[in-house]
């Protein structure tokens, strides 16, 4: 990881022209990343697996940095973050081959590549710390996020019915979909 983290911070062209930066959130984003998660609309929020707005959880991300464990990527426009990406990995057990990963952007901001180009970081990412798997989970409502990742190689794992509960105890599709990952041996065709 810690080569991987010495790539950035990165300059990345969007679609239309503008750029963004994407680097691994510090400390002193605090305030910042509270400001980004308050911009969301209140229907993002039903979606987190955390009470994110609630500051004592972005002050236990920026207090307890531990890129090997959990990965907070931020994109920043002109010093304001505008996308927002976390990779996940267990660092034993059965499942440390596997990644996790969410990502967040701000509404006026959609729709410029930024999500597209944070999970594509993520995926990098992933393949360069020995990930073999990486997975996104999703409520069966978030159509765009579902088929974005369809056009980017994921697939659809497993869907069922009403499994999950929003945070306003709303029943809904648990959606989980994959991609195995190709290591940079395999792709040049030597794994």
């Amino acid at each position: 990881m810690e080569t991987v983290l010495e790539s950035y911070p990165k300059t990345v062209a969007l679609k239309s022209g503008a750029s963004i930066t994407i680097r691994p959130l510090v400390p002193a984003d605090f305030k910042a990343l509270c400001a980004f998660f308050k911009a969301l609309p209140r229907e993002d929020l039903v979606f987190l697996k955390e009470r994110i707005p609630d500051a004592k959880v972005i002050r236990r991300w920026c207090g307890r940095i531990d890129h090997a464990h959990t990965l907070h990527l931020l994109a920043l426009a002109d010093k304001e973050i505008v996308g927002f990406a976390t990779l996940n990995q267990d660092l034993g057990g059965w499942k440390r081959h596997i990644g996790r990963f969410d990502v967040h952007t701000l509404p006026k901001h959609r729709g410029k590549g930024i999500g597209r180009n944070m999970i594509r970081e993520i995926i990098e990412v992933a393949r360069h710390s020995g990930l073999l798997w990486l997975e996104a989970e999703l409520f069966g409502q978030q159509q765009a996020a579902i088929k974005m990742l369809g056009l980017l190689g994921f697939s659809n794992v497993l869907r069922l019915p009403d499994y999950v509960k929003d945070m306003q105890s709303a029943m809904h599709d648990y959606v989980l979909m994959g991609m195995k990952l190709i290591t940079e041996e395999e792709y040049a065709g030597t794994g």
